[in-house]
């Protein structure tokens, strides 16, 4: 089949994208990102598998996942810009089961974090985070502009596996229309010769 210049460009810029994502999910114990981004990785490489393989039902699944994705990243811009009273101070994305919060909010650009010891209280480490100063860029906004940055790589990958799916589409009519799967022709090719041959016998 044709479209073999359709597999360079689909891995690249995705998988890149989702594993930056992963890494500082990861680094922040945001479980609920974390589990987002894993199967978002999954279905990436399922959309690049189709591509490769000639599978358009794959892609056609990458296609459909692709708006799933937005919708998360929708409400991840959501939670930090704490629209709908949504709070990026609770513990939602960690599933209540930490207090961790962004990996940005304590190594963002200029961020210089203050620590106080608190060995004095029972149950606590003996240095605990106070407070972070001289941040360039609030850590929300770099979330937010994460997320926007995978919603526009989300969208153009809906339309390149659009694309890719409508080229193995047409790919599949062509061939169709000119006999490749109709086993007519080869009768229909052969029956003239045997019968001038019966005939010229015949006579």
């Amino acid at each position: 089949h044709g479209c073999r210049s359709c597999n360079s460009p689909f891995p690249s810029p995705f998988q890149l994208a989702a594993l930056e994502r992963q890494v500082f999910d990861f680094l922040g114990y945001q479980w609920a990102p974390i589990l987002a981004n894993f199967l978002h990785i999954i279905i990436v490489i399922l959309g690049l598998f189709g591509t490769i393989q000639y599978r358009p039902r794959y892609i056609v699944v990458y296609a459909i996942w692709t708006a799933v994705w937005v919708t998360w990243n929708i409400f991840i811009i959501c939670f930090y810009l704490e629209v709908g009273g949504l709070s990026k101070d609770s513990e939602l994305l960690t599933f209540n089961i930490s207090r961790h919060q962004s990996w940005w909010s304590e190594n963002g650009p200029g961020c210089v974090r203050k620590e106080a010891s608190m060995s004095g209280l029972k149950g606590l480490d003996n240095h605990s985070y106070i407070s972070v100063i001289g941040c360039a860029l609030e850590y929300r906004y770099i979330e937010v502009m994460h997320s926007s940055f995978q919603i526009l790589i989300a969208l153009v990958g809906f339309v390149y596996a659009c694309y890719v799916v409508s080229v193995f589409t047409e790919e599949e009519d062509s061939f169709d229309f000119i006999g490749g799967f109709d086993p007519f022709p080869l009768y229909h090719v052969n029956e003239k010769p045997t019968n001038l041959l019966f005939k010229q016998t015949y006579l």
